[in-house]
């Protein structure tokens, strides 16, 4: 049997490294740019779990740290934990994260999973917590944002992978991840055929397998489709229902909703 402190500790590190990793090898620029409308960037998001990590095992468990970062202050400018300034350099933001992650080690290791919290930030009913619920929220919020920076990453330079010893990915050439995409792309711009059965299906588990279903289809998720039939159109075609089937003609027209 492991101990769960360990577990949890484990899993934590495992995000914290794989974030770091994704910065080796770039230039100052590649870690800086904005790679998203919003401005995500690599080095912005080691800067930002370094808050997190400070906020949440420091203040929160009456262990506070000493001489924290400059933007680590309650009039700091909207967002300034996301990206680096100019005078803060790579080295600078990784030691801060390092300096933080042992702050942190050190709290979990001293406290017990069931030792109390408080987060006056948060909403009264949700403001007591425990080291097990905050260890629990920082490891999901550290895995999330390594997962914001393996696609910024790929965007960068193609770079991919979950660490550094086991990318986790086929062992597949550029051609063949090129053309993997391509089929996706067509895939996702091509019309639904009836050859899967997965429309009719969806609309005989509702008791309703008669008519071209445009409009009971869009609640399905089929939105981007558009009727075919008449003025409007209708999925017949698509679905490869016959004429007679499709019980929306006439007077009653295709519905488009």
């Amino acid at each position: 049997m492991t101990d769960p402190k360990a577990d949890l500790l484990s899993y934590l590190q495992s995000a914290r490294d794989a974030l770091l990793w994704k910065l080796d090898g770039l230039s100052e620029y590649d870690i800086r740019r904005p790679v998203t409308p919003t401005g995500t960037n690599l080095l912005g998001l080691v800067k930002h779990l370094t808050g997190v990590e400070i906020g949440y095992f420091g203040e929160t468990f009456d262990r506070p740290v000493e001489n924290l970062p400059l933007w680590f202050t309650e009039d700091a400018d909207a967002n300034v934990d996301m990206w680096a300034t100019a005078d803060e350099s790579r080295e600078f933001i990784v030691g801060q994260y390092r300096q933080a992650w042992a702050h942190s080690d050190a709290t979990i290791r001293a406290l017990p999973l069931d030792a109390p919290g408080r987060i006056p930030r948060w909403p009264e009913e949700r403001r007591d917590v425990t080291l097990h619920r905050i260890l629990v929220h920082v490891i999901a919020e550290t895995h999330r944002h390594a997962g914001h920076a393996d696609i910024v990453r790929e965007l960068v330079d193609g770079t991919v992978g979950l660490r550094a010893d086991n990318d986790n990915m086929p062992a597949e050439d550029r051609t063949w991840w090129e053309n993997y995409r391509n089929e996706l792309e067509r895939t996702a711009r091509g019309p639904i055929r009836a050859e899967s059965r997965s429309a009719r299906r969806w609309l005989k588990s509702r008791g309703d397998d008669r008519g071209c279903g445009c409009h009971r289809l869009r609640h399905l998720g089929f939105g981007r489709l558009r009727c075919r039939r008449g003025r409007h159109g209708c999925f017949r075609r698509t679905l490869r229902l016959r004429r007679r089937d499709c019980g929306f003609r006439n007077n009653r027209g295709c519905r488009r909703r």
